[in-house]
């Protein structure tokens, strides 16, 4: 569910604008700088923009009174809410998203957005061309999912992966991971006759996996995963999580924390370890950390050094 400011870029051209449609609402006045807390737009109205990517935006948008008009745009527009109950009228039918349940909203498809409690709502969100979408579908037509709201249980994932580091950057693979998790998504809830299943490519994928197991610290380009594979970069976003159950970008990222911990077990200052794990920097390094090992680097390295230090003194 889009908030009226969200669908402008920048203005300083620092994340390429999503397409949008000239009749949207928006507000003017909001201040834009990606992955930066932006504050209170007005009263009750609180928004953060993540880091976008061509096609792509992402935010977490918080209302404590009135939301937003009926609007459109030609997005998709697929969040989870966060707190509170969210009240739209959708294609018509008054519609409400609990916290923990996903809404789907189709570009070009009229709505509006408000509390449907005195609590207000919030809710993470990610916009993405259907021109993407259509791109990791292999040409077939748009699946169009009837009702909007997925309960907590059908949640993807995926989804919630690049929804929880609305910070973490958006590289040409992670665009296509992403695009290909929402194809997936839709095609889920659309219902329909199942596709004919396609042979997995298991040894390309394989080639694939260990470039990446060979040096997890290199971000490969997409391109290169193409030439390795002999396969377009849909094919292998698909057929990649099929075979070992996640995507590239986020195998490659799991390997950098094993890159991670062994360095820090072996005492390598957190900074340190983060680079030689060729994360951009400590902070990167402890969301992804974080949200793959429970522990940010440093509680893991205390609770490592804990019984290493009762070991010693008992000894």
């Amino acid at each position: 569910m889009q908030t009226p400011t969200c669908r402008d870029g920048p203005p300083d051209g620092s994340a390429p604008p999503s397409p949008r449609l000239a009749g949207a609402p928006r507000l003017a006045d909001a201040p834009r700088a990606a992955g930066v807390e932006t504050g209170r737009l007005r009263a009750g109205v609180t928004l953060r923009i993540g880091q976008g990517s061509a096609g792509i935006e992402r935010l977490e948008a918080g209302f404590d009174g009135p939301a937003f008009a009926p609007h459109r745009h030609d997005t998709y527009a697929i969040g989870i809410t966060t707190r509170g109950v969210q009240s739209f009228r959708y294609r018509g039918v008054r519609r409400l998203c609990l916290p923990g349940e996903t809404h789907i909203l189709h570009p070009d498809e009229l709505h509006d957005g408000a509390a449907a409690t005195d609590d207000g709502f919030g809710y993470r969100i990610v916009y993405i061309d259907p021109a993407l979408v259509q791109q990791a579908l292999g040409g077939r037509a748009l699946p169009f999912v009837a009702d909007p709201v997925v309960a907590a249980a059908g949640r993807d994932p995926a989804l919630d992966q690049w929804l929880a580091d609305l910070d973490g950057p958006i590289d040409e693979a992670a665009r296509v991971d992403l695009a290909v998790t929402i194809a997936g998504l839709l095609d889920r809830h659309a219902g329909g006759p199942p596709r004919r299943p396609v042979p997995l490519a298991l040894a390309r994928m394989m080639a694939v996996r260990e470039m990446i197991v060979a040096d997890p610290a290199i971000r490969h380009p997409v391109a290169t995963f193409e030439h390795v594979a002999g396969l377009d970069r849909w094919t292998i976003a698909r057929q990649f999580r099929q075979a070992f159950g996640t995507s590239p970008s986020r195998f490659r990222t799991l390997r950098q924390i094993d890159i991670a911990r062994r360095l820090i077990s072996g005492g390598l200052p957190l900074a340190e370890a983060a680079l030689e794990a060729g994360f951009a920097d400590q902070s990167h390094m402890s969301r992804l950390f974080k949200g793959s090992i429970g522990l940010t680097p440093a509680r893991w390295a205390a609770a490592q050094a804990l019984p290493r230090a009762r070991a010693a003194s008992s000894g």
